[in-house]
């Protein structure tokens, strides 16, 4: 038995999620470039090490940035009693 969806997602949970999805990425990116760089270069292990650092870092960052911006929108919206 097949059902319907329940219409369309909220826009604003949606580019949330794809904001959260994006941090795994930049967590992730960097290590792969830092393979690449040690592969090619030979910097073998030190390429892995420093992009892991950098993915890290921005995406800690970002994270951080993320959970800064959705407290403060919940904490501004009408009606609130704090």
């Amino acid at each position: 038995m097949m059902t319907e969806p329940l219409g369309s997602p909220d826009q604003k949970n949606l580019g949330y999620y794809i904001a959260l999805a994006q941090v795994g990425m930049e967590m992730a990116i960097p290590i792969g470039i830092g393979a690449a760089l040690d592969h090619y270069l030979k910097w073998s292990p030190w390429g892995v090490v420093g992009g892991a650092v950098f993915g890290l870092v921005g995406g800690l960052a970002h994270l951080v940035a993320l959970v800064n911006r959705e407290n403060k929108s919940n904490s501004s919206k009408p009606g609130d009693s704090s």
